[in-house]
Order: C-alpha cells, then sequence, then structure tokens
C-alpha cells in the first residue's frame, strides 16, 4: 500500500498544480508561483493533504537535477566562454560583497561568526531554475541582461562546491588539514575530469549510439550521462544537482545536445514542477503570521540588499543603468542551492531553528515574488532611469565620447547592436559607402566594430541623452537588432520623441511583438520568425519547381499587412 500513497501524493501534486496554474494562466501570473502556491495549499500546514514531505523532496532532488540538467544543455561550453568575463568579475563580486555584507549584519545581531558565514552563503545564491525559465519564456536569454544573470548564475552554481566543502568546518566538526585536502583534491579531479569527458568522450559515445537509430537508447544514453555525472560530482562533495548541471554541460559539448533536450523536456517539466511544489510545503503560513514582522524584514532585506549587491556588480563591468536594474530585480531572490546548503546542516545545531524557520518563510517568499519582479523589471528600469541624476551618473561618460567622436554627422544611419545581423549591415552600408556608427551593450562588441573601423559606442539605446549624442535628430535612419524587445521598444518611443520624421527599422524575434513596436512609432517591423518561414517555404518551392508568380505569392502572404506602418 505505500506505493499507493505515493501515487496519491503524486495525483494530488500534479491535480492542484493543474488547476491552480490554469487559474493563474487566466489571470495573467507567472506559473511558478502558482506551483509554489499549490505546495503551500496541499502541504501539511496547508490543508495537510499530504503529510510525508520527504517523500516528495525524493522527487523534488530528482526534478531540479533534471532541470538544471537541461539549463546545462542550453549554456554549453562555447557560450560559457563568451560569458567568462561576467563570470568571473559580476560572479565574483556579487557573491563575494553578499557573504560580506551579511556577514556584518548578521554579526552586529549577535549571531555567531560561523553561522553568520552560513547564512551568508544561503543568501548569496539566486535561483537559476526559476530565473532562467523566466528569462526563456520572455525569450531574453541573449538580451544584455540576459547575458549577465546567466553570468552571474553560473558563479553562484560554481560556488556552491566550495561552499559545501565548507560545511564541516562552520559545523565545528574536527577535519584533518590532509583529509580536507584530499577531500578539496578529490572534488577538483573529479571536475576536471568531467570536462574532459565533455570534449573528448562523451561526443564520441553519442555520436555512435545515434548510428543505431534507436530513440529508446538514446534516451537511456543521455538518462545515464545525466544520472551518472551527477553520482560521481555528488560523490565529491558537492550537491546532486551540480552534478546534473555539470552533467547537462558535458552533453551540450556534443551536436546532439538538442536532440537531447528535446527528449528530457517533457520529463523536466513535471520533476521542476514537483520541485517548486515541494518549495511551497515549506513554507509555514502560521510561522509566517506570528513572526510576520521579522518574516517581512529579513525579506526585505534580501530584495533590497541583494537588488543593490547586483547593481554594484553590473555597475563594475560597466553595464548600462538599464542592464544593471533589470538584472538586479532578476537575482534578488534566494535560490534552490541554498535549501540543498540548508538541508545539509539540519540537525548539527548550526543555525537556531527558529531563524531557520524566518529564513525559509522569507527565502520561500522571494522566490514566489520572482516571477511578477521579473515582469515588472523593465517598467521598473525605465522608471528610474527617466530621473536626471541617474541619467547623469551612469550615463555622462558614454555620451561625452560619443559627442566629441560624432561631431557635425548627418544623414547617417544609427545601428542599435552589433551581432551577426549588425555586423552585416554595417559592412554593408560600409562597402556603399553610407555613413553609419554602432550602439552596443556588449563591450566586447563595440571593441570588435571599433577594431573594423566602425565608429562604435557603448551605451543604452533607450537613454534619451545617449540616442541625441549621437545626433539622433540629424540621423536619416535608425535600426534597432536588439535582442530584448522591450528595450526596442522604449528605444523607439524615445527615438520618435527625438526625431519625429526618422525612419525607425526594428527587428524582432517574434510575431507577437509587432503590433506593440509598431504602435510606439516604429516604421518597419521585420520578424525573424516570419522571416524563416519566407525563406523556408521559398527554398520548398524552388527545390519543387514552383511557379515564381506563385512562390512570390505565397512570400507576400506569410508575410502579411503589419510590416509597415502607414
Amino acid at each position: 500500500m505505500h506505493e499507493l500513497i505515493y501515487l496519491r501524493d503524486l495525483v494530488i501534486i500534479l491535480g492542484f498544480g493543474v488547476i491552480i496554474v490554469t487559474l493563474f494562466h487566466r489571470l495573467r501570473l507567472p506559473a511558478i508561483a502558482g506551483f509554489i502556491l499549490s505546495g503551500v495549499i496541499v502541504g501539511p500546514q496547508g490543508l495537510g493533504l499530504i503529510d510525508n514531505v520527504q517523500q516528495v523532496e525524493v522527487l523534488a532532488e530528482f526534478g531540479v537535477a533534471l532541470l538544471l540538467f537541461g539549463i546545462g544543455l542550453e549554456i554549453s561550453l562555447e557560450k560559457l566562454k563568451r560569458l567568462w568575463n561576467l563570470i568571473l568579475v559580476g560572479g565574483s563580486v556579487q557573491v563575494g560583497l553578499s557573504l560580506i555584507a551579511t556577514f556584518v549584519i548578521a554579526t552586529a545581531f549577535n549571531i555567531p561568526k560561523h553561522t553568520a558565514l552560513f547564512i551568508g552563503c544561503l543568501l548569496a545564491l539566486s535561483s537559476t531554475a526559476i530565473v532562467t525559465r523566466g528569462l526563456q519564456q520572455r525569450g531574453e536569454i541573449d538580451a544584455p541582461h540576459g547575458r549577465l544573470i546567466l553570468g552571474i548564475l553560473v558563479f553562484q552554481d560554481f560556488s556552491v562546491i566550495p561552499m559545501m566543502l565548507a560545511i564541516p568546518v562552520l559545523v565545528g566538526a574536527e577535519i584533518q588539514v590532509g583529509e580536507f585536502l584530499l577531500t578539496l583534491v578529490r572534488a577538483v579531479g573529479i571536475i576536471a575530469a568531467v570536462l574532459l569527458a565533455a570534449l573528448l568522450v562523451v561526443p564520441r559515445i553519442l555520436r555512435y549510439i545515434a548510428r543505431t537509430r534507436q530513440r529508446q537508447l538514446f534516451i537511456l544514453s543521455v538518462f545515464l550521462i545525466c544520472i551518472g555525472t551527477a553520482w560521481l560530482i555528488a560523490s565529491s562533495g558537492a550537491s546532486l544537482a551540480i552534478g546534473a548541471f555539470l552533467a547537462g554541460l558535458v552533453v551540450a559539448g556534443s551536436e546532439y545536445r538538442h536532440q537531447a533536450l528535446a527528449d528530457l523536456i517533457s520529463f523536466r517539466e513535471v520533476f521542476a514542477s514537483i520541485f517548486f511544489v515541494s518549495i511551497g510545503m515549506l513554507l509555514v503560513p502560521s510561522i509566517v503570521m506570528h513572526n510576520l514582522p521579522i518574516v517581512l524584514a529579513i525579506l526585505a532585506c534580501i530584495l533590497v540588499g541583494k537588488s543593490l549587491i547586483v547593481f554594484i556588480a553590473g555597475q563594475v563591468l560597466r553595464m548600462p543603468f538599464r542592464v544593471s536594474m533589470m538584472t538586479a530585480v532578476a537575482l534578488a531572490q534566494v535560490g534552490e542551492f541554498s535549501f540543498v546548503l540548508l538541508f545539509s546542516v539540519q540537525g548539527s545545531g548550526l543555525i537556531d531553528k527558529t531563524l531557520e524557520m524566518n529564513l525559509v518563510s522569507a527565502a520561500i517568499l522571494s522566490m514566489f515574488l520572482t516571477p511578477f519582479a521579473m515582469s515588472s523589471g523593465p517598467r521598473l528600469a525605465d522608471g528610474l532611469g527617466r530621473f536626471p541624476l541617474l541619467k547623469r551618473k551612469f550615463e555622462i561618460d558614454t555620451i561625452e565620447e560619443a559627442s566629441n567622436k560624432v561631431g557635425k554627422l548627418r544623414d547617417h544611419v544609427i545601428i542599435g547592436g552589433y551581432g551577426f545581423a549588425g555586423r552585416e549591415l554595417s559592412r554593408s552600408l560600409k562597402d556603399c559607402g553610407i555613413a553609419h556608427l554602432v550602439l552596443d551593450m556588449n563591450i566586447e562588441n563595440v571593441r570588435r566594430a571599433s577594431e573594423s573601423g566602425v565608429l562604435a559606442f557603448f551605451g543604452d539605446i533607450t537613454n534619451h541623452e545617449v540616442l541625441e549624442s549621437l545626433a539622433i535628430e540629424r540621423a536619416a535612419e535608425l535600426v534597432l537588432l536588439v535582442n530584448d524587445s522591450r528595450a526596442a521598444e522604449q528605444a523607439v518611443r524615445v527615438a520618435r520623441k527625438s526625431s519625429p520624421d526618422l525612419h525607425i527599422l526594428v527587428r524582432t524575434h517574434y510575431l507577437l511583438d509587432i503590433e506593440s513596436v509598431l504602435a510606439v512609432g516604429a516604421n518597419k517591423v521585420v520578424a525573424a520568425e516570419r522571416e524563416a518561414a519566407v525563406e523556408i517555404a521559398s527554398i520548398v518551392l524552388n527545390r519543387h519547381r514552383a511557379d515564381s508568380r506563385q512562390i512570390a505569392d505565397i512570400q507576400s502572404r506569410i508575410r502579411g499587412h503589419t510590416e509597415d506602418k502607414t
């Protein structure tokens, strides 16, 4: 009968999850918040429909492992190379300042130093699962703030390993120096072996498995790599979730990562949902209500303190105000690895039980608020960016530099974004002798453009003063090729106010963004989603020797009537 109880709990979790998330969807509320609320309702402190949380935690741990395996698949070692500066500088500043700030504040309240340091480890981490899912749903993974968020999250995830290794020292266990060094060397050795396997072994294994054309065998092999790598790394002292994340990086090194992700996505979504429900079960409403002032004070310190620290990290990297602000809002919560650390010290006496429950309550509330905060992040950044003092503080260097170099430039094209499309457009304009300049929020892109002989500047395309410094009122055209649709919308709005007759062309990724961008003043919008459909249809029809006039008619039909604003 034990198995039936297990299945009953699973039915309750999934049933309430479906009902509440469906309701949240109709109310346009984030799904993750719905799953957390489901856990609060069905848990032992809610309706009490599930009283054995440990059973659910087993599924939840497996769920977060699969979730982080999927995140590792999507990041890949190649992407980590491109983000190395954001990871090392941004991550180290954020984690370091979080540890120092928490330690100072905690010791000021007479909390023992080793406990204060452990609390600093808990609060330094943000939720990779919630934040990356939010970025994916909003299509902002490759946006400037998405890249910075990802860089800091990766550093946080890797920093969990030394945090886990430091726990025996913090709880006061007697550890021989030689034993500790041996554990550390073993951990480094296993991780190095995993990364080496990502480059040399795993791609060959998956290539051999793929040749069999047996989908079941491929899925089984991917699961084996995921669980096996996670087990190996967990045996070194790290968590199972960290092991799964590194396993994702291993598979991402092969050309089969997209197929692996497609095969695992359904499993990942189900178990990840169970993880968020299990987090909700940890919340005890009676404790929150009884200690409401304390819990709210801790929550405010977490949200405000982490936002400020992340913002400082963004400014150290010379990120524009908007990017730093949106990153700060997104990373203000406590993460799932904080609970992994917390569970590992239960029964050790490292942290007082009352303080632990208050911290857990504030942490869960911070996670619950994160999807709402990420949705309001662009509006908050735009609102704060209107204050003259903040504009001068964070944009004055860029403005002065741009104004001096632009001079009396006239009838030029301003390119916002120097990715592949921006580089090709710049090269084409240069070949045709058309004056243009580039603005980008990625310092590496600015450096690359400058090395190519292009007039390029680092700055925020949504800022009024920045656009004026680029002589927007004398420009012939503004071409926006940024990956953040909300930023593109704001840039169009600001540019239209500065230059009513300016021709504005915007590239968006999705058809859903066209109407909103046209509504704020764009003349023409090119949706990558639509143009891909046009190109695919043309290639297929040409291969089948369709009539050229019919192909042209089909292209016109696909493009529709919303490209140009009349």
